[in-house]
């Protein structure tokens, strides 16, 4: 029996990196996953795998609305309702935040935090009719403190948490719990979009991370599933950072 059994969850950013591990957790656990992202065929290849009867894929754009709106409807086509939401989808820009064009700026947080609002007010209503459910919004360890370089990311990902509170409170009479993942450093693809070389990343976090090294999607996964699952049942409009003990502080030895 498992974890999700019954459950139909929508994840957003789900064709690859962390989104591709929950759907395939999911999926795994019983639920049946509407998977949604921009990457047409990556997302089409792995509602293929998963099978029809599991898993169907939806194009979106998280940051226009029309798109959530036939995102909901195709999900309700596919299976009769939706009573889980992953708020994954995001991007990621490096640059120094005098040099970030406003361009720039207004595109990460269209995305990352339009994204997750839009998410929320498109599917919460669903999740309610469905008699109750979750949704798990992905934030980050820079939605918690700061770090050069990610001053428009760290902004929206600050929102983030900022949008998981007030919807918990407002969500709970609805029997809605909503919560946030905080992820540090992961190795996806938005994460090493340049794609370096494998050593030299885990060199760079075996100094950062008191744990040595670089976090894996699947273990995300895991996380988002616990919050997702009736283990969770009495937690709602909390920050779960998984970072290897990063923002721990500090080590000199």
């Amino acid at each position: 029996m498992g974890k999700l059994d019954g459950r139909v969850v929508l994840i957003t950013g789900a064709a690859r990196g962390q989104g591709e591990q929950e759907a395939r957790l999911f999926a795994a656990e019983g639920a049946k996953v509407v998977l949604a992202d921009v990457l047409d065929d990556l997302g089409e290849a792995l509602a293929k795998e998963l099978g029809e009867s599991t898993a169907a894929y939806v194009h979106l754009d998280v940051s226009q609305e029309a798109d959530w709106t036939a995102a909901v409807v195709a999900a309700k086509d596919a299976f009769g309702k939706i009573d889980g939401l992953v708020n994954n989808a995001g991007i990621l820009r490096f640059n120094e935040l005098v040099g970030t064009p406003l361009e720039e700026f207004q595109l990460i947080t269209q995305v990352n935090q339009v994204g997750a609002f839009l998410g929320i007010r498109n599917v919460a209503p669903e999740i309610g009719a469905a008699g109750g459910g979750t949704i798990v919004n992905t934030a980050s360890y820079t939605g918690l403190t700061g770090m050069a370089g990610v001053g428009a990311y760290a902004a929206s990902k600050h929102a983030i948490l900022g949008l998981t509170r007030v919807a918990a409170l407002e969500l709970a009479a609805r029997k809605i719990r909503v919560n946030a993942v905080c992820p540090g450093a992961i190795d996806t693809p938005m994460s090493n979009p340049e794609g370096s070389d494998p050593e030299a990343i885990a060199g760079l976090y075996k100094k950062l991370v008191p744990l040595g090294r670089v976090g894996q999607a699947d273990e995300v996964a895991k996380l988002a599933l616990f919050l997702t699952g009736d283990d969770s049942s009495y937690i709602t409009g909390q920050p779960f950072v998984i970072d290897g003990g990063w923002l721990a502080g500090v080590s000199l030895f």
